[in-house]
């Protein structure tokens, strides 16, 4: 057990189940937003994946929005914005939107990865030098737009992103390797680690970001968000049953499928291979599966390793139950945080003298402006 209590929060992707819709999927989010400010949790945000019938959540900035208006308290952010796919300008501006919206309640949360299939991600991005890794550069662009530091010369000295008296919302960048472990710590951002999918250790790349974090005015200490799936039920047969639909869904996943979530009834009754079987065992060592006792037992044991300031949990339910009824996985959970005796998703593999040279190349191509820069200029935040 820990000695201090830990922060909760939600990862929502808008599962959609078979047989429903997406549209049903998109108000279940909203219903379970405001359950979760009512329960306590810190924070809710919404993932963003294309061209997924599993997952609905496609447009976070816009849900966060709609989810801003249904809740009261709670932060809302992106789980992430996949920034190769948009304009740093246009992300610029619409998270200074929503913080000028919603003061203090935004989490700008930025990922490296597309989010979706490469036939979808050069649909996206087609216009956009598709298939480069330009996500370095794009970070630098969006932080330069922020802090106006654009060198002189620069074809974007002038630009500035509106409104300009608002200030970005704090910077997050999620990582399931340590890569992005690192360069959060350079920045002075928020990390949060895609525990719920990664094959890389936690306890490094976590415990790395912590190590090699220099403090800024923007953020003094380190603060790391531990993402990790939990099937919280009332015996532990019934958390099995729900934790099938998770395994037949990686399943599908590791063949291409990407169909609609299945009921636990259906997923009991696929015909899995052995092969298959050894996948879900796989992947079982991923998840926290149990009562509330056995998960709150398993959870304390990542957080106490990695030294988590926070978890957060993705959504796998497809339907919501009433609101108020206190058996909901949801309040298990939040249960399970309020009993940590602890305080309160995405990139590859860190290669530290790539990061070096490629931030040296993005120098050069500002003329001028740098990452270092950023982190003191007047007015931008990343934490």
């Amino acid at each position: 057990m820990l000695a201090r209590p830990i922060a909760l929060s939600v990862l929502d992707l808008s599962p959609v189940a078979a047989g429903s819709s997406g549209a049903v999927s998109l108000r279940n989010s909203l219903d379970l937003a405001r359950l979760a400010d009512r329960l306590g949790y810190t924070r809710y945000w919404l993932a963003e994946h294309h061209n997924l019938p599993s997952i609905a959540s496609s447009a976070p900035d816009i849900m966060i929005g709609q989810v801003a208006v249904a809740t009261e308290r709670i932060r809302v952010g992106s789980g992430g914005v996949m920034l190769p796919n948009h304009a740093p300008l246009m992300v610029a501006e619409r998270f200074k939107v929503l913080e000028a919206l919603f003061p203090g309640r935004i989490d700008l949360g930025l990922g490296r990865a597309p989010g979706t299939d490469p036939v979808t991600s050069y649909a996206l991005r087609r216009r956009q030098n598709a298939g480069e890794d330009d996500f370095l550069e794009r970070l630098q662009e969006l932080l330069l737009f922020e802090s106006n530091a654009f060198p002189e010369g620069h074809p974007f000295r002038s630009v500035r992103a509106m409104p300009q008296d608002v200030a970005l919302p704090p910077i997050w960048l999620l990582g399931s390797s340590g890569y992005s472990a690192q360069l959060a710590a350079v920045l002075s951002a928020g990390f949060s680690f895609a525990h719920h999918f990664a094959d890389h250790d936690p306890v490094a790349a976590m415990l790395s970001y912590r190590d090699q974090f220099k403090p800024s005015p923007a953020r003094q200490a380190p603060y790391a968000i531990l993402a990790c799936a939990a099937v919280c039920a009332d015996s532990e047969a019934e958390a099995q049953r729900l934790a099938s639909t998770i395994d037949l869904n990686f399943v599908r996943r590791s063949h291409g499928e990407y169909s609609p979530l299945a009921s636990p009834e259906d997923a009991a009754a696929y015909p899995y291979s052995p092969a298959e079987r050894g996948l879900i065992a796989r992947n079982r060592r991923r998840l926290f599966v149990g009562t509330k006792a056995t998960v709150l037992e398993q959870l304390s044991q990542t957080i106490a390793a990695t030294k988590a300031d926070e978890v957060m949990t993705p959504r796998w339910s497809t339907t919501m139950p009433p609101a108020g009824v206190p058996t909901n996985c949801w309040q298990r959970r939040s249960d399970c945080a309020r009993k940590f005796p602890a305080a309160s998703m995405l990139a590859r593999r860190s290669r530290a003298v790539a990061l070096r040279r490629r931030k040296r190349d993005i120098a050069v191509r500002c003329r001028g402006g740098t990452l270092g820069r950023r982190q003191h200029s007047k007015g931008g935040r990343l934490g």
